[in-house]
């Protein structure tokens, strides 16, 4: 005689879920537990501003039931991605205040990077419990739990990045990085931003870009600077030379690491930007 158990649904029997970046399908997953199924269109490392789909991409598209992606203008491509699919659509970004970018070419735009606020990240995971309760309402209940668990989660970061500044000098307390990546971080701890581009294109690390951060840093007697995991720090490098600062990390904000990496996880994301920033402020 043999016994039953109960098992997870198969695969091809649970709703499929895409979103844009590994962040977004990791932030999904959490809120899902096993009853759906999350997959990233972009993989580990990608540069997401500029991503180009793949007839792969668009053919995956067409067995989705829901896309998720960021909005405020990070994703140039996802218009044509969307066409290609009946699936439902939502936008994670809804109900955040969005801030504008102030410098560079982009002057006036929105800064898309909105999830790197662990406050605003809050809003990400119920506008994603409430988009998976709409494909399968009839796990809504645990969908509701998780993203309640979840967001505690986050105010902890949230706490560990205040508490880690609050013993920084005020002249400490400015946060320079390749890309204007951390606008709502800085906004949610009080810091000062100055950053060499404001969202990742074609042109970096041009001179005059270089030489304003190093203004920058040596007027404010900044301690050390950043670069973000997507992108060349040769530019930054360069100003930590110039100026005397620290190198001090890489951090991440577009696309989490492999399972064996450093941030295989978005709460690891942000912990791990966290600590990197508080130590190298702290130096």
């Amino acid at each position: 005689m043999t016994s039953c158990t109960a098992t997870a649904p198969a695969d091809n029997e649970r709703p499929l879920v895409l979103t844009t970046f590994t962040v977004l399908a990791d932030m999904a997953r959490n809120v899902a537990g096993e009853h759906v199924r999350v997959e990233s269109i972009t993989k580990v490392g990608a540069e997401i501003h500029g991503y180009e789909p793949t007839p792969g991409d668009l053919r995956h598209a067409a067995d989705a039931n829901l896309v998720l992606d960021n909005g405020l203008g990070l994703e140039r491509w996802f218009e044509q991605f969307l066409a290609d699919t009946h699936a439902e659509h939502a936008v994670l970004s809804d109900g955040v205040a969005p801030l504008p970018i102030s410098e560079d070419a982009y002057a006036g735009r929105i800064n898309p990077h909105a999830w790197m606020s662990p406050l605003n990240a809050r809003i990400y995971v119920d506008n994603i419990a409430a988009a998976l309760s709409r494909i399968a309402p009839e796990h809504a209940a645990d969908f509701t739990a998780n993203a309640a668990a979840y967001k505690d989660e986050l105010q902890l970061v949230h706490d560990e990045l205040i508490a880690g500044l609050a013993v920084l000098p005020e002249q400490q307390r400015a946060l320079v990085t390749c890309e204007g990546a951390f606008s709502y971080l800085t906004r949610d701890a009080g810091l000062r931003e100055a950053y060499l581009w404001a969202v990742n294109a074609d042109q970096q690390g041009t001179p005059q870009q270089i030489a304003r951060t190093v203004d920058f840093v040596r007027a404010n007697r900044v301690p050390a600077v950043f670069c973000e995991s997507t992108v060349s720090d040769k530019a930054q490098r360069q100003v930590a030379a110039d100026t005397g600062a620290e190198f001090g990390g890489i951090l991440y904000v577009d696309s989490l690491s492999e399972p064996d990496g450093p941030v295989p996880t978005y709460l690891d994301l942000l912990r791990h930007d966290v600590r990197t920033v508080t130590k190298g402020l702290a130096s």
